[in-house]
């Protein structure tokens, strides 16, 4: 069954930060709805991934949640463009905060969907955080340090990117200037992302105005010390994820997998790592898994 759905545009605190968002819900039903936060890519903003997948869980009758991360898209926050997991998982929780106040959700029936580099954020908060009851992965981007070292060029190259974020950090404590690269560069080898992506260079796909494509250097820091897959061995609550052998950081994934102890279930499809942003039939496919997921975990 399809719903009709409206959306609301909203916004609520994290840690004194005004962050900016979309409330999808069905329109048929006005009160104990599960929810669900919606949340996309590293250094992405929620008009790329997290705005379509919301709209389409609340098309199957889930209230969802998408929003920018603070230091991105319409939210608050500075440095722009820092990527800091500790940050993201903050702003998660908030999130479900937020979620949970809402007169039209049902504050024991909340999940997180999680979109790649999300993915290992959800799961960091969801460890803490009680009230996070279902969990959906799609297309994960799941690291630890020997995926980290694979990456981008081993010890070596790890180094020198944590010595440019050192140096960064230090310059911006100092003097409040911020060092940025691209975040995506065919032709700059110290960009985020040294390569080519079509997704992020379409201005139909991922390449919109509401994305700056740039990468506060800082933000290595945190990044390149984020062990994602550890989680795993933690994890309390029902879990699906939607991933493909040709996607990103398998070896993470199922890494991380084999650690759940709980329920969990894993569907191996087909598609690159982008096409699970806004191709089809990835994204359906995947909405369609993890709606049923949540339908049998929150409902």
């Amino acid at each position: 069954m399809t719903h009709q759905i409206h959306a609301k545009a909203v916004t609520f605190d994290s840690e004194g930060m005004t962050l900016r968002g979309n409330l999808y819900l069905p329109a048929a039903e006005s009160s104990g709805l599960a929810a669900i936060v919606v949340v996309g890519t590293w250094t992405s903003v929620k008009e790329q991934m997290a705005d379509r997948y919301a709209k389409r869980l609340a098309e199957k009758g889930l209230a969802a949640l998408s929003f920018d991360f603070r230091n991105f898209g319409a939210s608050d926050g500075e440095p722009r463009q820092f990527e800091s997991p500790d940050l993201k998982i903050q702003d998660i929780h908030n999130a479900v905060t937020f979620l949970e106040s809402r007169p039209e959700i049902d504050g024991d029936k909340l999940g997180i969907l999680g979109i790649c580099a999300s993915a290992g954020y959800a799961a960091a908060n969801s460890i803490a955080d009680g009230r996070v009851k279902s969990l959906a992965f799609v297309a994960p981007w799941l690291h630890n340090g020997e995926i980290i070292r694979a990456m981008y060029g081993g010890d070596e190259g790890v180094a020198e990117r944590m010595a440019r974020g050192r140096a960064a950090r230090i310059k911006y404590e100092a003097t409040g200037e911020i060092d940025y690269v691209p975040a995506l560069s065919e032709t700059d080898p110290q960009a985020a992302m040294p390569m080519r992506l079509d997704f992020y260079l379409d201005h139909d796909r991922g390449g919109i105005s509401e994305w700056t494509n740039r990468f506060a250097v800082m933000g290595w820091l945190g990044w390149l010390t984020f062990d994602a897959v550890r989680y795993g061995r933690d994890m309390a609550v029902p879990l699906q994820i939607v991933h493909s052998e040709a996607a990103a950081t398998v070896d993470g994934v199922k890494a991380f997998y084999d650690f759940v102890p709980g329920k969990k279930n894993i569907t191996w499809t087909e598609g690159e790592q982008t096409d699970f942003y806004d191709q089809e039939p990835q994204v359906t496919r995947s909405v369609d898994i993890s709606a049923e997921h949540f339908d049998k975990t929150l409902k």
